[in-house]
């Protein structure tokens, strides 16, 4: 019978991809608002996964499990005909800025394949990255006006609703302690509210013809969404996140309306803190110690790791080397469990540096770096410019996610890796778009000054 019903699993799944891709690239050609729920699923799946999984191994604990396929994929292929089919008015681009560097990190990644003892767990993450880069290119090369940017904060608005009602449920229904909402742990949860947690507090300063109540609202549920995950370290991050946010935005430039809304918000924030004090405090007087230094022993066997095979020692082999017959876990104590609880390492970064070597960890820094760097330049091309608040949200909300990956492997994990490709493609996008509108500006002021010397 469960085989019969695993059986029943796939001819749906792919009765899906076969009538569905088809059915909603016609569909979506022809009207608009198919259009946009298309391109909501392919915003919204990030944040619940609908995939299935071929020659999955559902017990192992590294960054990827199998071979998945999911809704999100089928979103993205209906896009990318839809780009293919104006590709007369919209020029595709085939290699979008950050392209090169992912190239780099995907070569250097697969290199580490030499040091791998089981392959197969290597595939999964080479996937994976195959799947990141296809979703980075469909967005850049999809939104090519800012009507569309319009159309992603209410994206981000309904998400940030969405985890807000699944986090009240386990909160107050179920009786959750650190809730984690649509995600498989609530660092996943912070780390992907704080981005769009983000633009929403810079859209609500930021943007002047906003709705207040509404948008200050949603960044209220994005805020005591991660709040109740009690992360103590994501609420630091996020707080910076704000912090930056602010800055940004007084730098942009005084106003009565900003000191307004800076005391209300503040208000709120501190109502909202008041609420869950006695949350926050029993997680703090509680939260294990072990937790820590579970934390240094991981890096250790990190470092360990990258030390000993300039290559890395194999993409997503992590969980597999850190326990016997391999030798870089002896030094953790048996007080910290036994093998099987022995995971990640807890940072994105000696992640990187373990399984595919440091070279490779220069070259993920340098993407992350590149991505920071562009969002700085924009914020400045981007002066006086209503669309600015999507600079300074960015920016913020990377600041906060950059920060807290010291402490997480969360980047990795499907559903954020997908929202740092998805901001590594904005904010491409927000380059293109600046140059697109002078560029129009140029034209329409030459055609007026052809117009007046005819006259």
């Amino acid at each position: 019978m469960g085989g019969m019903m695993s059986q029943l699993k796939y001819v749906i799944f792919f009765g899906a991809f076969a009538v569905g891709i088809p059915a909603g690239y016609k569909y979506a050609k022809q009207n608009k608002y198919v259009e946009n729920f298309v391109f909501f699923l392919m915003i919204f799946f990030t944040c619940v996964e609908v995939t299935i999984n071929f020659v999955s191994r559902e017990t192992y604990r590294g960054t990827s499990r199998g071979f998945e396929i999911g809704l999100i994929d089928l979103a993205c292929i209906i896009i990318l005909l839809l780009i293919i089919d104006r590709k007369k008015k919209y020029p595709i681009k085939m290699l979008p800025p950050g392209s090169v560097l992912y190239f780099i990190f995907f070569f250097f990644s697969f290199l580490s394949f030499y040091n791998s003892d089981i392959m197969l767990y290597s595939w999964f993450e080479i996937w994976k990255m195959v799947r990141m880069y296809f979703y980075f290119w469909v967005i850049y090369n999809y939104i090519n006006d800012f009507d569309r940017i319009e159309i992603l904060m209410k994206y981000f608005g309904i998400i940030l609703i969405y985890v807000f009602i699944i986090v009240l449920k386990q909160k107050y229904l179920m009786g959750i302690f650190q809730a984690s909402g649509p995600f498989p742990h609530q660092n996943s949860l912070v780390m992907y509210n704080i981005i769009l947690s983000s633009f929403i507090f810079a859209l609500v300063f930021n943007k002047k013809k906003s709705n207040f109540m509404f948008w200050g609202m949603v960044f209220g549920m994005g805020g005591i969404s991660i709040i109740s995950t009690l992360s103590r370290a994501g609420m630091a991050c996020f707080m910076i996140s704000l912090m930056a946010i602010m800055f940004l935005t007084f730098l942009s430039g005084f106003s009565m309306r900003k000191i307004a809304l800076t005391f209300v918000l503040a208000l709120m924030g501190l109502g909202v803190l008041y609420k869950a004090m006695d949350s926050i405090i029993e997680r703090f007087e509680t939260a294990p110690e072990e937790s820590v230094e579970t934390r240094i022993v991981l890096a250790e066997a990190a470092v360990k790791m990258a030390n000993d095979k300039k290559l890395g020692i194999g993409l997503n082999n992590f969980a597999l080397k850190i326990n016997p017959p391999y030798t870089y876990g002896d030094h953790i104590p048996a007080t910290k469990g036994d093998d099987t609880k022995r995971a990640l390492v807890e940072t994105v970064y000696l992640n990187v540096a373990a399984e595919t070597g440091w070279h490779n960890l220069v070259i993920y820094l340098i993407m992350l770096l590149t991505m920071y760097i562009r969002n700085i330049i924009n914020f400045f091309r981007y002066k006086g410019h209503r669309y600015r608040f999507v600079l300074i949200g960015m920016l913020g909300g990377l600041t906060g996610i950059y920060i807290e990956s010291t402490l997480e492997w969360v980047l990795k994990q499907t559903g954020n890796f997908y929202q740092l490709m998805m901001m590594l493609s904005l904010s491409a996008v927000m380059s293109k778009l600046i140059k697109m509108e002078r560029r129009k500006k140029k034209y329409e002021l030459r055609k007026k000054m052809e117009i007046a010397r005819k006259k």
